[in-house]
């Protein structure tokens, strides 16, 4: 399946400023895999040690957020968006 990913601005430095990039995947998980072996960096910043999203990495399909729905092995519809938003602290 073919679906865009939406890059924050914080991260398009790593995409060369893209703020959407089409990716394959049937799953949040495989869509956000192809963009980090595409573009160097992405892994880290999205991944910790055991593949798991880091704590501060918030991803939506279709403005829900995939914590709610089945996390990385959510499935992805041909055309559908999926948004990185890494959290904001501060006070």
């Amino acid at each position: 399946m073919s679906c865009t990913i939406r890059i924050p601005t914080q991260l398009r430095n790593l995409t060369n400023q893209e703020a959407s990039i089409e990716v394959e995947g049937a799953t949040v998980g495989e869509a956000l895999k192809a963009l980090a072996a595409t573009y160097d960096g992405f892994g880290e910043r999205l991944f910790d040690d055991a593949g798991h999203l880091r704590r501060f990495v918030n991803v939506f399909l279709a403005d829900e957020d995939i914590r709610f729905l089945d996390h990385l092995n959510t499935a992805v519809a041909a055309g559908q968006t999926i948004s990185i938003v890494p959290a904001v602290a501060g006070g």
